[in-house]
């Protein structure tokens, strides 16, 4: 036995002079100190010892296990410490070298336009609230002052899951009478809701079968329209500048009374007539109106003790006129390159 020791600690001290590097360090560690090593082999015929044996065995492979044990970790240190100034000697860094070109992305115009238009409401009391986008016909349609035969349930206009009574919402006003229901007619609300909606519509530059809105509903006691017309200025300067001018034009909703068209001074020409206003000086961008009181006793609302108004945009459409951009299918596109016309600042 001590005899194989002997041989075992000759030949570890002369591999051990010959390594030269952490990888030859480890082949060493696994031929001596392995599972299968010859340390390990020191022990394998324990079976046939007897008790005096195997502790007088077991005593010297593991004294010379430490002692390999020890001799590898110090030589490690050594090779790690000489590999580590090597590579630090040979990765030298020239500061003066031009710094190599990141490319910075910059946030979705859609989604940053939305986010502007949330973030004014809420420093306006508003709530942002989502809905579902599966919905049901009561919800997107009769609550809202639209009953059964009128023009806005046909199929061409609305996607029909099942039987006329399970829908993908046409317009994110469901949103509204599921939070007016909440509400069981006794607390003010004041919400927005951005989401997608879907309509049957043939894709072209101007249209999409499915786009994002972004309403608003302000229910409380004694409003009246010249609250919705500050709000949509406040909206308009947010989004045009301080200069943007805006106007009401008399309108007709089924789930507004009375209804208005919503229009913006013309950014570009100033009002004095370009193709974007197709020469009016104005831009139309949304409708709204004095919420139903149909719609208000529908949700649980009083209509004589409370009033409200409601809006809604098409978050598309804005982003269009803001950014210049002319054919929808911009923002449901996967090709990057098309986002290199717009520059950090322009999304900032």
């Amino acid at each position: 036995m001590l005899e194989k020791q002997e041989m075992i600690r000759k030949s570890f001290a002369s591999d051990l002079d010959s390594v030269t590097n952490t990888n030859m360090l480890n082949e060493l560690k696994v031929k001596y100190l392995g599972k299968k090593g010859l340390i390990t082999e020191l022990t394998s015929n324990m079976k046939d010892l007897s008790i005096d044996e195997r502790k007088e065995v077991g005593r010297v492979s593991n004294e010379l296990k430490n002692e390999l044990n020890e001799k590898i970790n110090s030589l490690e240190s050594e090779l790690k410490l000489k590999e580590l100034n090597q590579k630090l000697e040979s990765e030298k860094i020239d500061i003066s070298l031009p710094a190599t070109k990141v490319p910075v992305g910059a946030p979705n115009v859609l989604e940053k336009l939305i986010e502007e238009v949330e973030e004014l409401l809420m420093s306006m009391g508003y709530d942002v609230v989502d809905g579902p986008e599966i919905e049901e016909d009561k919800f997107n349609f009769e609550m809202l002052n639209i009953p059964k035969g009128h023009p806005a349930r046909d199929a061409q206009d609305t996607f029909y899951i099942k039987d006329e009574e399970i829908l993908l919402r046409s317009q994110t006003s469901p949103v509204q009478a599921r939070t007016m229901l909440k509400g069981e007619g006794k607390t003010p609300i004041r919400m927005i809701c951005p989401g997608k909606t879907y309509r049957r519509d043939d894709d072209d530059a101007t249209h999409s079968h499915q786009f994002m809105q972004i309403e608003g509903l302000l229910v409380d006691k004694n409003i009246s329209l010249s609250d919705l017309k500050g709000t949509f200025d406040a909206i308009a300067k947010k989004l045009f500048g301080e200069d943007c001018k805006t106007r009401f034009r008399p309108s007709y909703y089924q789930f507004t009374e009375p209804s208005v068209e919503t229009d913006i001074s013309c950014f570009v020409c100033k009002g004095e007539g370009c193709s974007l206003c197709k020469n009016t000086g104005w831009i139309t961008v949304s409708g709204a109106g004095m919420v139903h009181p149909n719609v208000l006793r529908n949700c649980g609302y009083d209509p004589e003790e409370w009033t409200g108004f409601a809006f809604g945009f098409g978050a598309e459409r804005l982003a269009m006129l803001k950014y210049g951009i002319n054919d929808i299918r911009f923002f449901y596109q996967t090709d990057l390159r098309e986002l290199s016309t717009f520059d950090r600042k322009d999304s900032e």
